[in-house]
């Protein structure tokens, strides 16, 4: 069987939605350098790129990732979209490997973009009606205990409960992200996964952006502890937007080869893809038959699910694995994967995660996966584990080895 190693990483800095520096670049764009970029670092002709593969959830719909390869000079390599919403990225990444294990490709490109700053509005037509409304496309039925569209109750405040964690919990696990991720800006631990970008300002003017921005090097307990929580109306509601992930713009990708390629081609593999699973779960109580019981809503849990599911297929245990990052859509989630998997958290998102870096929606899969890449290849190799909780009720983790440098 062949193994899927990847060769070359290359993302964006995370920039802040909205008001930050990536505000004005879109998707596109970000997914063009990123694409360019790995494919340069990897230093292969691009002539030999079989296909691109990008998450881009939220993003309209469309095929980003043939747009990407086709300005990044891979004409001939075809593109795919993939929208397990948050999971996208890591999703695209796994499709890479799955293909050149197969030996149906030698090359692959994937990863995932997003811009917040520049998503697109839907519009459609009401069934039963002529009137055309604003639209976003639903995860699952809407119901009270899981709105589709307040994820500060279906994933954070549901998994709070779920796992009996308490408010000083939940900031104290976004304080310690805030002050891992300043940490590992100012050590230069993600200097060499990041692709600066050079923007434009609207007057003309230009700019190098080179570093995540989304960090806050001023918070403390006592700020995070003074925030409002989302939702005052529910008693004990303990989700506020500082123990919340952050809405971002960047994009990643990845190099994937078989083993043999590599050698054949003096690339350095830099990462073995060991295996990976994903999972569903209730995304909204489920009643059970026509009694009272039933199953809770359980999003912010899933990763519980899909976490076992990656280890059991690469033959390992909680205990082999060296390094986690575990996405903070909400500091609930691996907050409640630690307790509930016993996970020991002095090495879960040890530079940070979606409090403090962000949260790029299809990016955020691929980002994890190359942090996780370069900072065990600093401590000399050893197992990873990337996992995340995505909307609909889902999750997926990957196990990743990193040999020796």
């Amino acid at each position: 069987m062949n193994e899927a190693v990847i060769v070359a990483t290359a993302r964006t800095p995370v920039g802040t939605a909205r008001k930050g520096s990536l505000a004005d670049v879109d998707a596109f764009e970000l997914a063009t350098l990123a694409v360019g970029e790995v494919v340069r670092r990897a230093g292969i002709d691009p002539e030999l790129v079989d296909d691109v593969v990008l998450g881009e959830a939220l993003y309209g719909g469309g095929d980003i990732a043939r747009y990407a390869a086709i300005e990044a000079g891979l004409v001939n390599a075809p593109g795919v979209a993939h929208n397990r919403h948050c999971a996208s990225g890591m999703a695209a990444i796994q499709t890479a490997a799955a293909s050149i294990i197969a030996g149906m490709d030698k090359v692959v490109v994937a990863g995932g973009t997003n811009s917040s700053s520049t998503s697109p509005r839907s519009q459609r037509r009401q069934p039963g009606t002529d009137d055309v409304v604003d639209w976003y496309s639903p995860t699952h039925r809407n119901t009270p205990d899981a709105p589709n569209f307040d994820m500060s109750i279906t994933v954070g405040w549901n998994a709070a409960k779920a796992a009996g964690l308490s408010r000083a919990d939940l900031d104290g696990w976004a304080l310690r992200s805030h002050q891992r991720a300043v940490a590992g800006i100012d050590a230069g631990a993600f200097k060499e996964e990041i692709v600066p970008v050079e923007v434009t300002r609207r007057d003309g003017t230009t700019f190098t952006f080179d570093t995540d921005e989304h960090p806050r090097r001023d918070t403390s307990l006592e700020r995070l502890s003074g925030l409002k929580v989302l939702h005052p109306e529910i008693e004990g509601f303990s989700v506020t937007a500082g123990n919340s992930s952050g809405v971002n713009d960047g994009a990643g990708a990845v190099l994937v080869t078989s083993r043999a390629f590599a050698e054949a081609n003096g690339l350095e593999p830099l990462a073995v893809i060991r295996s990976w699973a994903s999972a569903g779960v209730p995304p909204a109580f489920i009643r059970s038959g026509g009694g009272a019981g039933g199953r809770r809503a359980e999003t912010g849990l899933a990763p519980v699910r899909a976490i076992p599911k990656a280890l059991e297929r690469a033959g390992l245990s909680v205990g082999d694995i060296a390094l986690w990052e575990i996405n903070e859509a909400f500091a609930s989630v691996p907050a409640a994967a630690c307790k509930l998997l016993g996970i020991d958290d002095s090495i879960v998102n040890f530079l940070g995660s979606g409090c403090s870096l962000g949260h790029p929606i299809a990016m955020t899969g691929a980002r994890q996966i190359i942090t996780l890449t370069h900072e065990l290849r600093r401590r000399g190799g050893g197992l990873a584990l990337s996992a995340m909780c995505a909307g609909g009720g889902m999750a997926s983790a990957t196990v990743i080895e990193v040999p020796a440098p």
